[in-house]
């Protein structure tokens, strides 16, 4: 075999190596393909954090400015294809999800690829089809409602049984903005006539074993990150006893759970 035939060879081997390079990349880095009602990664069971108001009882304007700060962090962390959804307790006692607002992150201007999508045009496509959604959600959510029940543990429960919240689904985060100040036929924190928390509320395990028999084991493995809202009066008792309380009750159903406090205000 000649030189130049080795040559040849050489030169056909080498194309072939860069168009089996370039198809790998092509094959590897090309964009997924989104649901086009949810912006969800199509095929794919998405992490799912929800963010829940606690809109039972009033709050202050510093604590609603508060709110919508939380909720704008959680969509500065998801990451791409993340499903965010907000969803309020309402007036009713029931959990409702806010201007029906849930969907996967798309993925901004900076979290894309710029070899294969315009940063420019993705950003613009974020801002129109995830962020100006979440912005018109806001502003109805943050605006605070009087209510007579506030089932807070039952309504974590029943999002827990959602097919978007199920065991199946990974990475399922719960951001609860709410008092705390529970009042359900499970349990209620009020009537502090007759005693302390651990003497007016079922037992721990009591208050567990109620929601497992409705509920299953469907808060088993969700994280928890609670931002109490607290109440005139009612400080002392939210960060001790009732802080107590909730703590084992979450830790009882599975789930992992941490705590902040909303900046205090007088009310407007």
């Amino acid at each position: 075999m000649s030189g130049r035939d080795l040559l040849g060879i050489f030169n056909l081997l080498l194309v072939a190596g860069v168009v089996a390079a370039v198809s790998y990349f092509a094959l590897t880095l090309r964009p997924a393909e989104y649901d086009a009602d949810t912006l969800c990664i199509a095929g794919i069971v998405p992490p799912h954090r929800v963010v829940i108001i606690d809109k039972t009882d009033l709050y202050s304007t510093q604590q609603a400015g508060a709110i919508e700060r939380i909720i704008l962090t959680q969509r500065d962390t998801l990451t791409v294809g993340e499903r965010l959804s907000l969803f309020e307790l309402d007036e009713t006692g029931r959990l409702d999800d806010t201007n029906q607002f849930s969907l996967c992150n798309p993925g901004s201007g900076d979290q894309v690829n710029p070899l294969y999508r315009n940063p420019d045009r993705i950003q613009a496509r974020y801002e129109a089809l995830f962020d100006a959604p979440l912005q018109q959600a806001l502003a109805d959510l943050v605006v605070p409602k009087d209510a007579p029940q506030s089932p807070i543990l039952e309504a974590l429960a029943e999002l827990a049984q959602e097919p978007s919240m199920g065991q199946t689904v990974p990475g399922r985060r719960i951001v609860l903005v709410s008092d705390m100040l529970q009042n359900s036929d499970i349990v209620s924190v009020y009537g502090r006539s007759r005693g302390g928390v651990f003497d007016r509320l079922p037992p721990v395990a009591e208050t567990v074993q109620a929601i497992r028999e409705e509920y299953g084991m469907a808060l088993a493995g969700v994280t928890l990150e609670i931002h109490l809202i607290e109440r005139p009066g009612w400080e002392n008792e939210q960060n001790g006893e009732q802080r107590s309380y909730w703590t084992q009750v979450f830790g009882q159903l599975g789930m992992a759970v941490s705590w902040q406090v909303l900046p205090a205000d007088t009310y407007s």
